[in-house]
């Protein structure tokens, strides 16, 4: 039986025209990092959840979500009307396993994301865990246009605290952006790219690749990695690749 607590919003960003973040009230203990959290409202007497990823950093104090708005889902288009004050539901535990304490010892961590995918990696670079065990980490984040590329400022105060450990990459589809990849990340791999905008070698030898996002980008980066004989890590099993099941 799910158990849920209830949280008070606290503040409402609206992105774009079907992207927005939630931050809120709730209290939720502890969880890691890359964890997710069903969030739910009463709709019609009956509670709908979906999972969500949290932005925030466990130190935090305030929960946060983003998300796009599905026209036809029965859920996110009420929670992008929500306003300060109003209540939503959250289950008591967060779960999911894209985790850095599930990544062994390597030397670059590479975070690839599309869309709203970017936000249990934005959790992960607020806390010191990927600064004390990596020698690099490279955020590759994948949307259709550059308004889209959301938490810049979050993204800059990483920049500025960590230097040259960290490095952003911008890959946008449907429009030329100076500075920004035009590929999807599959392709940016396949054809060298996003190696050469880093200067770092992706490589089985010394990196591990986090993946979230649309699962369309999961399986094909997936495919396009065991071409260099990196595969999906399992504790049983130690590889190079992880990504998360919501459902």
């Amino acid at each position: 039986m799910t158990d849920w607590l209830e949280g008070e919003i606290v503040e409402r960003t609206q992105w774009t025209e079907g992207l927005f973040s939630l931050r809120f009230r709730a209290d939720l203990g502890g969880f890691k990092a890359g964890q997710f959290v069903r969030i739910a409202l009463d709709v019609d007497g009956e509670r709908v959840g979906r999972p969500y990823s949290l932005v925030n950093a466990p130190h935090e104090s305030l929960l946060e979500i983003y998300f796009n708005v599905v026209e036809s889902g029965p859920l996110s288009p009420r929670l992008a009307q929500l306003n300060p004050g109003d209540r939503l539901w959250l289950t008591d535990k967060a779960n999911g396993f894209l985790v850095l304490d599930e990544v062994p010892a390597t030397r670059h961590l590479w975070l690839l994301a599309t869309g709203t995918g970017i936000g249990p990696f934005l959790s992960m670079l607020k806390t010191e865990e990927p600064w004390q065990r990596f020698d690099k980490v490279i955020l590759g984040h994948s949307v259709q246009h550059a308004s889209e590329l959301a938490y810049r400022d979050t993204i800059e105060a990483v920049r500025a605290a960590h230097g040259d450990k960290f490095q952003y990459v911008q890959l946008v589809t449907r429009e030329q952006v100076p500075g920004a990849l035009g590929q999807r990340i599959p392709a940016s791999i396949e054809s060298g790219a996003l190696e050469g905008q880093t200067g770092v070698t992706l490589s089985p030898e010394c990196s591990h690749v986090l993946l979230c996002g649309n699962s369309a980008m999961i399986t094909d980066v997936t495919e396009t990695l065991a071409k260099r004989a990196m595969h999906r890590h399992r504790r049983r099993e130690p590889g190079h690749i992880t990504t998360e099941k919501y459902h």
